[in-house]
């Protein structure tokens, strides 16, 4: 008898969860839902999910905006498409990759708009369903150069031979020619149905010249100061900023180099299993977008005086873009498991944001409606 009360308490010792130990929480249909944003692929799975999504945006009045007669333009439609792939190298580690790209035929913008290459690792899974990751993304910017156009509306020169420019950006694509990292920490509790979570992440990009930027001069008349002063330094028929550039030879692209930027991204998310088949998820998203800035312009230019002041001022100017703008989104989705193996969702977000002076990124309205396709093999 004593014997057999021995071997029962052994057993039961041995088979008690150990309180400080990782123990993974049980599987169930929650854990293994893609739309969960604490979902993590199993061991040797691969896991896919396809955006495609419709946005309409309408400009809001900032300084950029109004000098491109674009405050208050509609943008509609934004095509946005952009696909997650990974791989559960083990059940709490995985690797992960996502490539993000838009259109937006209304303002001639195209091309790759987000990139990542990362690892994430489950640091903690507890029974009781705590779960906190870590991880850290490879930033692609760099893949691709950032093109655009700088528009030279008004050039003027001074008595004192004091050089002074004014423009704007047009953006051909939403690279920013710049590497970085993303390291991040994710956390939150699984229930039977309830998921909560929360995340925050700082990414740091990296200063480099992987740029091509036009410079392109306005048709608008230089005042009579600066054409006189012109013509006392030899400049003749020069009467617009087109012209003047022209006539000073300035070449008709250029490289900068950017600073280097921090930035700081975080949000919460609610997720409910409302059966084997049905899901739907809510979250809040805040992105910190800072001001870029430039270095100096790394394009040999002519040797002439009123170039040396030009591009010193337009350095000067565009060392702080004064571009910076913060984004509040809410979103919602349902989601229906077809297959063990393929779910599709239905999501839609608003955004609310603001922007500093010069950004060409505020609106009055920013709404997304689109669909996503998940697959595990």
């Amino acid at each position: 008898m004593k014997k057999s009360v021995k071997l029962a308490i052994a057993a039961s010792v041995l088979t008690a969860p150990a309180m400080a130990a990782n123990v993974p929480g049980p599987v169930n249909v929650l854990s293994q839902n893609m739309e969960n944003p604490l979902y993590m692929p199993a061991r040797n799975m691969f896991y896919s999910k396809l955006s495609n999504g419709v946005m309409l945006k309408v400009a809001d009045d900032s300084k950029a905006h109004k000098m491109k007669n674009h405050d208050g333009e509609i943008e509609f439609p934004i095509i946005r498409i952009q696909e997650e792939m990974g791989y559960g190298i083990t059940d709490r580690w995985a690797v992960h990759g996502s490539v993000q790209y838009t259109h937006d035929d209304d303002i001639g913008r195209t091309g790759l708009s987000a990139g990542r290459l990362g690892t994430t690792y489950r640091i903690l899974n507890l029974y009781n369903g705590f779960v906190w990751d870590v991880y850290g993304d490879l930033h692609l910017g760099g893949i691709g150069e950032m093109r655009g156009a700088y528009r030279v509306n008004d050039i003027s020169v001074g008595m004192t031979g004091a050089v002074d420019a004014a423009g704007v950006f047009d953006y051909d694509n939403y690279s920013n020619g710049m590497w970085g990292f993303h390291v991040g920490t994710k956390f939150g509790k699984k229930w039977d149905k309830l998921t909560t979570s929360a995340f925050v992440e700082v990414l740091r990009t990296f200063g480099d010249d992987n740029n091509t930027i036009r410079v392109v001069g306005g048709n608008d008349m230089l005042s009579p100061m600066t054409q006189g002063v012109l013509s006392s330094m030899g400049v003749n028929g020069v009467n617009t900023p087109a012209l003047l550039l022209a006539g000073l030879r300035i070449p008709s692209e250029v490289s900068v180099d950017l600073k280097s930027t921090t930035e700081v991204n975080a949000g919460a998310n609610v997720f409910y299993q409302w059966s084997d088949r049905w899901s739907t998820g809510a979250w809040f998203k805040y992105n910190h977008h800072t001001d870029q800035g430039v270095e100096k312009i790394t394009t040999q230019l002519p040797n002439n005086p009123i170039v040396k002041k030009l591009a010193a001022t337009l350095e000067e100017e565009l060392s702080n873009m004064k571009d910076g703008f913060d984004e509040y989104i809410v979103g919602l989705s349902v989601a229906n498991q077809i297959t063990p193996h393929a779910q599709v969702a239905l999501y839609g977000e608003y955004t609310f944001d603001t922007a500093h002076e010069k950004s060409q990124n505020g609106t009055d309205a920013k709404v997304e409606a689109g669909v996503r396709v998940n697959f595990t093999f």
